[in-house]
């Protein structure tokens, strides 16, 4: 499955950037690029906080930083936008032994954001 989680008519540029990126530099079995924005302290429609789930071949005998750099180059124009960036990169066989599941992402630590 490649395909962006979350609703498609609500994707932003970002967003769009950052899985057609992946895509072509990676060509993966599996990836979802979903905005956690909406979890953090920041305004409703912001794209600032994402988390990338990838499968692909591209990382057969990487080490984890060794795929976390491969990614971060393949995505240096977006990075320097956006706050932040959560990975979860495998192999696909890494991919099916987990389940074909991520991680949860934790909740925001930094508050609420106030009413104007």
């Amino acid at each position: 499955m490649v395909d962006f989680a979350g609703a498609q008519s609500s994707l932003g540029p970002m967003q769009q950037m950052i899985f057609t990126e992946l895509k072509t530099a990676f060509d993966p079995s599996y990836l979802t690029v979903e905005n956690e924005s909406h979890r953090h302290n920041v305004p409703p429609g912001s794209e600032s906080h994402f988390k990338v789930t990838m499968a692909t071949t591209a990382f057969e005998g990487r080490r984890l930083v060794q795929r976390h750099q491969a990614v971060n180059r393949a995505l240096k124009e977006a990075l320097e936008t956006i706050h932040a960036l959560a990975l979860h990169t495998y192999t696909p066989a890494e991919w099916q032994a987990r389940g074909e599941a991520a991680p949860q992402s934790p909740n925001c630590l930094g508050g609420e954001l106030k009413p104007s």
